[in-house]
Formats: C-alpha cells, structure tokens, sequence
C-alpha cells in the first residue's frame, strides 16, 4: 500500500519583536491541539527563519525561542510520519535535508538563543532546546526523546546535538530506555542551566534577555562563535548514515509508529 500524502498541518512558526525589550525578538513554536509538535513544515520555516538571521537582524541581541500556550514542544507530529519513514532514502531525505539543516541554522546563528521551556521539552523539542545558548526550564518541565517506544532510533545529526549539551551518558539514558527527566535531574545533568517555579519562567526568560541585550552585541556573537570552534565537532560518512538508516523499512519501526497512531502498544520482534 502506498504511503499517505503528505498534507501540511495548521501550524506557524513566528518570529515577532518583544513587545518591550529593546534588541530582543521572540520565536514561538506553534501547534494548535498537537503541543506544538513540530511537522515538516515547522522544520522548514525554523531554517527560513535562522539562516541568515544575524546578518539581515544586524541590531537584534537575542532571541527568546518558546512554545506556545504554556508548552515548549511535545516532540515530532507523528501523523505524518508514515508519509516518509519507513524507507531509508525518504527517512534519510527527512532527517539529513528538513530537520538538521533547521537546527544547524539556530546552531550557527551569531545571535543568542534563549529556551523558555515549559513543560514537555521531547524528541524534536529537545533537539531544538540543545542549539540554545541558555535553557530555563519550570518545574513540571519533562525532558527526553522516547522514540525507542516508536521503533527508531535518533538521526545521527540530531544525536550529536544533543550529546554535545546533555553528555554521551545522559543521551544514552534518555535513548536506551525512553526515560524523561525531571527538570531538576535535567539541571543535575547540565541540560538546562535555571529551574524556576512554572509560573516564572518566561519572566526569567526576559530578564535573562534583558541582561544579554545589555551587552555588547559584537562581544555576543564573537562568543558564540569561539564556543562553536571549542565544541566537539561532528563528521559522519556516507556508508555510516545509509548503515544508520537501514531500519526504516523494518517491521519494527513500522509497527510502533502504526501502534502509536492506532493508540495501542506495539509489538515489537526485533526485526
């Protein structure tokens, strides 16, 4: 049976000046009913919005990235998944062309990343918290990527952003058993470098803003790009990333994706 066509969810990614801080601008990760999961869409208009961003916004000092209705990102919209996952050319065309180009433009952007994080930080929203400079997460914040429940590993690319804030051991906890970590383990871990009460989170999300925005701008960027030089760098080659994506036509990854739309466990053989 052929894949289902893919068809754009209602959904936006906006990137709106701060309504009082001077120099700051908020991106807001939008969803409407799904948590802000973020579809192919979303991925494509993070990059628009990313790349370049610092050259064409040469006065804007920071940038607050949150979700929207008091939720960060609840992980990938899984209904689209079966337009593309389950062969390795199509699975590889998603990660390698859609998502990690997206997070390497917000990677490789000279302007300072602020995640206000509420909630549900999971799968996709995890990835894009690990390209900010500095995660503020609430208390009833979650933090994890259980895809291994779904039958597929992390795409490489995404792995090593987030192995490069969280550490090769917490990556491994958060993959290996689909754990999600509370946000004061999170802050143990170096995930996240504030833990506030929920209901003051996008207020110290501002006022950290404000105290970047205060800085010299040209010392901020110049900053960020000596952490990337300092950061491990991350190479693969062309026979690892088809070796890594072989799975997609497995039954396996077939079945818990098929599972997790039909709302039922899956029924996983290891094939």
């Amino acid at each position: 049976m052929n894949a289902p066509a893919l068809v754009p969810a209602p959904s936006a990614v906006r990137l709106e000046p701060h309504a009082t801080l001077s120099g700051v601008a908020v991106l807001t990760l939008s969803n409407p009913g799904k948590l802000n999961a973020v579809n192919v869409a979303m991925w494509r208009e993070l990059r628009q919005i990313f790349d370049g961003l610092d050259a064409r916004e040469p006065d804007l000092r920071c940038v607050i990235v949150r979700g929207e209705g008091g939720t960060f990102v609840s992980g990938g919209d899984i209904e689209e998944f079966p337009a593309f996952r389950f062969e390795p050319d199509t699975v590889r065309d998603f990660h390698e062309n859609i998502v990690a180009p997206a997070l390497d433009a917000m990677y490789r952007c000279d302007i300072p990343l602020v995640a206000q994080i509420e909630r549900a930080c999971v799968g996709g929203g995890l990835e894009i918290a690990c390209q900010c400079d500095i995660r503020i997460a609430g208390r009833s914040s979650r933090f994890g990527a259980p895809i291994a429940r779904l039958g597929f590993p992390m795409a490489i690319d995404e792995l090593a952003g987030v192995a490069r804030v969280a550490g090769l051991a917490t990556t491994a906890e958060i993959l290996l058993e689909a754990r999600l970590l509370e946000a004061e383990v999170a802050l143990q871990r170096g995930l996240v470098q504030r833990v506030m009460p929920d209901e003051e989170v996008a207020q110290e999300a501002e006022a950290t803003a404000r105290r970047i925005a205060a800085g010299a701008p040209r010392a901020a960027r110049l900053n960020k790009q000596a952490l990337r030089l300092v950061a491990p760098q991350f190479a693969f080659s062309e026979a690892q990333r088809q070796q890594l994506a072989a799975y997609a036509s497995g039954p396996d990854h077939r079945e818990g994706i098929t599972a997790f739309i039909e709302k039922r466990a899956p029924k996983f053989t290891g094939a």
